[in-house]
């Protein structure tokens, strides 16, 4: 496997730029992840990698090899795509073995290759099969395995899940994540899921507007998100926002949220948030950081009335109006919850607060 290196990479189609100059460096067997919504770029970058969109600016490197004049059959790397793009005429042994064919290898390498790939992936009993007598699970490790027999330099991985229900995505998480760990391969993989992306990657890609917000481990990520787009985008359910001030004095700020309601801010982060202080800020807290009050939930308590419950089995989660009238989201015990229209009092761990500044949209 190879290591795959973008440098101010730019894109742009018909005079608007859509990738704007973003330079990463993605390590020989690394699985990387590159997410954001919908036009923030990330599918465009991929297939600048693999060379299905030619760069309007910048350098690609695979391996160390500059590649951006080099034809995408001659960059030995293989894509999946979100469509299977399986030959609907050809089993499934012949899909997997057709590029190795291409080669020139002979039968008995082609068929060793095939089923060691095959086995592991769970089609050595579907070999046979054509494409249209499988499930999307079963195309979807037919395409996997297809790109797999090649052995490329990298995998290229674009949505392929999203085509699947909810507990075959799951399944095939699994497997993806299981199929890295055994290959060694180095994935770039894309995703509008940033579950997909926590559960499978080593690194994170958070892209927005054609640029790299942030870059980190799935946990950083999480837990020190650089800008409100992180914050909200990455954690499910996502973040909630509050507008709020700073008050107080050398020793001691607090998180004004309203006229009655302020949260003191952890001593450990005065001296960091002092410059805002009787600034317009936002408050940023996660559901699971709002608990309903009580023994093992040792935070600042907070009381209002529910509008909405959502039951979710292991988990509830209740919505309440907090500050000057925001929706806020609480992640609580099944038990600890009450009816939509009465009372409860929550928990917020102000422990885990993201303080975010409004003009910039950088947290603090």
């Amino acid at each position: 496997m190879s290591s795959i290196r973008l440098q101010n990479v730019v894109k742009e189609f018909d005079g608007q730029v859509v990738v704007q100059g973003i330079t990463l460096y993605i390590e020989d067997g690394e699985f990387v992840v590159l997410v954001g919504p919908s036009g923030c770029g990330k599918t465009t970058t991929l297939r600048m990698i693999a060379g299905l969109e030619s760069a309007s600016g910048g350098n690609i490197f695979i391996a160390d090899r500059r590649v951006n004049d080099i034809a995408p059959k001659k960059r030995n790397i293989a894509m999946v795509f979100q469509s299977y793009a399986l030959y609907p005429h050809m089993s499934v042994f012949e899909n997997m073995s057709f590029a190795l064919h291409l080669r020139g290898e002979d039968r008995p390498t082609i068929e060793g290759k095939v089923d060691g790939v095959a086995r592991p992936l769970g089609l050595a009993e579907l070999l046979r099969r054509k494409p249209r007598q499988l499930s999307g699970g079963q195309r979807q490790r037919v395409a996997m395995g297809r790109a797999i027999v090649r052995a490329p330099e990298a995998f290229l991985f674009d949505e392929p899940l999203s085509n699947l229900d909810a507990k075959l995505r799951v399944h095939m998480r699994t497997e993806i994540k299981r199929l890295h760990r055994r290959l060694g391969a180095t994935i770039v993989y894309v995703t509008h899921d940033q579950v997909e992306a926590m559960t499978l990657a080593d690194r994170i890609v958070v892209m927005n507007g054609g640029t790299i917000e942030q870059v980190g481990p799935p946990q950083e990520m999480y837990s020190a998100p650089m800008s409100k787009f992180v914050a909200g985008f990455i954690g499910s359910p996502a973040m909630n926002f509050i507008p709020c001030r700073l008050t107080g004095d050398r020793d001691a700020l607090a998180v004004e949220l309203d006229e009655d309601t302020r949260l003191p801010v952890p001593a450990a982060r005065v001296e960091r948030y002092r410059p805002f202080v009787d600034r317009p800020m936002e408050l940023g807290i996660r559901p699971e950081h709002i608990r309903e009050a009580g023994a093992g939930h040792p935070a600042q308590a907070v009381t209002a009335p529910v509008d909405v419950v959502e039951p979710m089995g292991m988990d509830t989660m209740v919505y309440f109006a907090l500050g000057r009238n925001e929706e806020v989201c609480a992640r609580v015990s099944p038990n600890a919850a009450v009816s939509a229209g009465e009372a409860m009092t929550f928990a917020v761990d102000m422990g885990q607060m993201h303080l975010i500044d409004p003009d910039s949209g950088r947290v603090v």
